[in-house]
């Protein structure tokens, strides 16, 4: 636990500087014209970091990566079902039925959350010069040019997950009254994308490639590559995910985990298979700072026990997911991807016969040991993957597929990217793999990884893949919230709702 601790220890920082960003609220939005800047001084490098650290505490967020996230993002596929038991939270069974409308309070709740986060990177954003103006050693001025970059990837993935839910929202990028936070209108999709490849181009161009051990988990220029080529991926632009992957691959920085359990593993967490993961720790406390997250405790195994081994039981796996398995002759992959009740864990955990559901999310499994929390504590310590290794490898295999024509300086093809992936899971190489193996590589690889749903939209699978549920034209996204609606006029409802 020290490795953990001291990598996040700023994140008491985090707090204090949350707690004094007095705001009202309008959409939402914390306006950053009431965050008080007096009391900074801009000639201690010291600073400089301070409301960058902010900007990932606002990635802890629930409905930016807890609740709300599991439902938009998995239970509305054909991976995962709602759990828990059949009455509890409606607005989740609403997302695993596609039948939401726009009072969906969960979906309120993710428009909330990423605008939180897309305010918070703005202040940071824009405190950045005023460092590099003041500062006059220039290491300290570029170490501020490079915390901007980390605000602008954080912005951009916030936007990304706001225009893969919502399709069209208004871009904040800058001071606003709340007089002129209700006059904003929606940019299109299109708008939408070229404002978030460009904070991911200025980004690369400035972050450094790595950090030291006591750094790990801060975002570096090969996240924001990999982001950027998962933004290129839902626009199709095959060239630019082949470019963006192919540096990836070719740096040599990153590389698969022999074994795929220790991926998701605490022991796994920053590992060199990682480009983005969201950090979370009690700090090895049982009380005190919620430096935490809880995407893994709402997905713990319902009414286990000890309490320190059970959780809310929600976004269990479904049976078409444990048939797509078995009809692959998968073993591995599913031994860490479904966690079933009356079995004993490799770390010795008994997962009870009495739990309420047949099967759990074994990717957010984390061993009794790290539980310590005085209140039940499941999965406190597990920090939430957003990009791994393996998704990069098969986004250039599918570039490559779909006829990518940028000159490689890796030298991989299509099916060694692949095959890399299907070796570690114990499977057969492919030889001139398809679209639909691709597809289906990773709906294997990242199940329940918050991928599924929106994959199948942007590869057109998502009608036959949710027959009965999935009404074409209207469920490519989500609504705009109604509570949104009515602080801002002027936003416009999505079809169908």
């Amino acid at each position: 636990m020290s490795q953990k601790m001291k990598r996040i220890s700023i994140i008491p920082v985090i707090t204090v500087l949350l707690l004094v960003t007095g705001c009202e609220d309008f959409l939402e939005i914390r306006p950053e014209a009431t965050i008080p800047t007096t009391g900074i001084d801009y000639s201690k490098s010291e600073n400089i970091f301070l409301s960058v650290s902010a900007s990932y505490a606002s990635l802890r967020s629930y409905g930016a990566h807890v609740f709300p996230y599991i439902g938009a993002f998995e239970i509305a596929s054909d991976n995962a079902d709602k759990g828990s038991t059949p009455e509890d939270n409606p607005p989740m069974l609403e997302l695993d039925n596609l039948t939401y409308e726009a009072d969906n309070g969960l979906i309120n709740d993710l428009w909330v959350a990423y605008y939180n986060i897309v305010s918070g990177a703005n202040y940071a954003i824009h405190q950045m010069p005023l460092f590099e103006q003041t500062l006059l050693n220039s290491a300290d001025k570029l170490y501020a040019t490079q915390c901007q970059g980390e605000a602008k990837t954080i912005r951009a993935y916030a936007y990304f997950n706001l225009t893969r839910l919502f399709g069209r929202v208004p871009v904040i990028d800058t001071l606003l009254t709340a007089e002129q936070l209700a006059a904003v209108s929606q940019s299109s999709t299109a708008q939408l994308y070229e404002f978030i490849e460009k904070d991911l181009s200025e980004a690369i161009n400035v972050l450094p490639a790595s950090y030291t051990n006591e750094w790990a988990g801060r975002i570096t220029k090969y996240t924001a590559m990999g982001l950027k080529a998962k933004v290129h991926l839902y626009q199709a632009e095959w060239d630019s995910v082949s470019s963006l992957t192919d540096r990836i691959i070719a740096s040599g920085r990153f590389d698969l985990l022999d074994d795929f359990r220790e991926v998701f593993s605490i022991d796994g967490e920053n590992s060199e298979e990682s480009l983005f993961e969201l950090q979370s720790s009690t700090l090895g406390k049982t009380i005190g700072e919620q430096t935490f997250i809880e995407y893994a405790y709402v997905q713990g195994p319902r009414a286990n026990y000890p309490s320190n081994m059970q959780g809310w039981g929600f976004c269990v796996p479904s049976q078409k997911l444990i048939d797509f398995y078995s009809a692959r002759g998968e073993v591995i992959r599913p031994e860490t991807t479904l966690l079933y009740r009356g079995t004993l864990t490799p770390e010795g955990d008994s997962i009870k016969s009495i739990c309420i559901n047949p099967v759990y999310n074994g990717k957010v499994y984390t061993p009794s040991v790290y539980n310590n929390w005085n209140y039940n504590g499941y999965g406190f310590d597990h920090n939430v993957r957003i990009l791994r290794y393996a998704d990069v490898l098969l986004m250039y295999a599918e570039a490559k597929v779909q006829g990518a024509g940028y000159a490689t300086v890796s030298g991989m093809t299509a099916d060694n990217a692949v095959n890399l992936v299907r070796e570690r899971a114990g499977l057969e190489a492919l030889s001139g793999a398809t679209l639909q193996q691709i597809w289906d590589e990773r709906r294997a690889e990242l199940a329940l990884e918050e991928d599924r749903f929106f994959d199948l939209i942007r590869t057109g699978q998502a009608a036959t893949a949710l027959a009965g549920r999935f009404i074409s034209g209207k469920h490519e996204v989500y609504p705009i919230p109604a509570a949104q609606r009515q602080l801002n006029p002027n936003l416009v409802q999505n079809n169908g709702y």
